[in-house]
């Protein structure tokens, strides 16, 4: 097999693609052979020592993942060799092949009579599971309400105005430029709000939290999706409505901001963390059944990820180059073909 290795974190410059032994899986593992893998933020902080989980060296990044199953341990009876799967396993992605742990492999589900996309199923389970997480459980969103999207044409945020429009609610996509916007539009978001251009930070959350005032008719939106953070948390939440949620999801900008407690106070606001990852390992019946209403809308059409780009796996190095630069809408997948 070849994967992409780490042995020195700092950066995709310093990963290699390298021959290994294919390995066996162990009695609770499956081996699967990757079709497709995608590009997730965590996945860049990783390989640059930024992430909060930091792996023994050397590893092999990559923590999403479809392809079909080789072999199985001795201990696994839901998986059998030939079954098309999908994986959220947190390392070993950019790889030819992988052995994982079977408890986190989902069967791709038949889909109208074909297969699920092994493109769509690898950038499927880490961004719509984590909004599916955030918005229907985290932050009990109900049919008519409003949702604020920030940083909205990325790989969560495009997930998030799909599940939120699903579930029946007003969606407010913001992104950073007109063309990011108009993407929003196309997957259903009800407004827009650029919050990219010219001036001074001060000046561009002055236009945003004037923006935002416009857009809900001066309410504030029920719901804050934000996988973006910084300077946007604080004028995002000086504007959002009596009772209103913050869903704190990551923070692709950078800074990990501060918010003063008593705006919550006066707004009678929660904000509320979102640790997808954590809840599936607590709580796998409530995942299990999470996944398995996300697999329907996939099959009714509902959802569907979008590819912003489909690189060859040994690219890996320039599709994290594009990730940096901030250009991509909605997700990067790597392929062996």
């Amino acid at each position: 097999m070849h994967a992409w290795l780490c042995d020195n974190p700092i950066g995709p410059d310093a990963l290699r693609w390298t021959e290994l032994p294919t390995p066996e899986p162990k009695p609770h593992e499956v081996r699967v052979a990757i079709r497709a893998a995608s590009l997730n933020f965590p996945d860049l902080l990783i390989v640059q020592n930024k992430y909060q989980m930091k792996p023994a060296l050397p590893f092999v990044p990559g923590s999403e993942f479809s392809g079909v199953v080789e072999a199985v341990g001795t201990e696994v009876r839901h998986l059998v060799p030939g079954m098309a799967v999908a994986s959220f396993g947190g390392l070993g992605g950019f790889a030819t092949q992988v052995c994982v742990d079977a408890k986190l492999v989902m069967p791709l589900p038949d889909v109208g009579g074909k297969g699920f996309a092994f493109d769509d199923a690898a950038a499927f389970i880490c961004t719509y599971a984590t909004t599916h997480h955030a918005l229907l459980d985290r932050a009990q969103l109900q049919a008519g309400e409003t949702v604020l999207v920030l940083g909205a044409a990325g790989g969560v945020g495009t997930a998030a105005i799909q599940i939120a429009k699903a579930a029946g609610a007003r969606v407010i996509a913001a992104a950073s430029s007109e063309a990011k916007c108009e993407l929003c539009k196309t997957l259903g978001a009800d407004a827009t709000i650029d919050y990219g251009g010219p001036g001074s930070v001060r000046e561009r959350m002055d236009r945003l939290r004037q923006d935002i005032k416009v857009a809900t008719d001066g309410t504030g939106p029920d719901v804050v999706y934000d996988p973006v953070g910084a300077d946007f948390a604080e004028p995002v939440f000086r504007s959002i409505a009596w009772r209103g949620r913050y869903l704190v999801i990551g923070f692709a900008a950078g800074a990990i901001p501060s918010l003063p407690l008593n705006l919550a106070l006066l707004k009678g606001a929660s904000i509320v963390g979102v640790f997808w990852g954590d809840f599936a390992r607590r709580e796998p019946a409530r995942n299990a059944k999470a996944l398995g209403e996300l697999a329907g809308w996939y099959a009714a059409g509902k959802i569907k990820p979008v590819i912003d780009a489909r690189t060859p796996m040994r690219e890996l190095p320039q599709a994290f180059e594009r990730m940096a630069g901030r250009g991509v809408r909605g997700k990067l997948v790597l392929h062996n073909d």
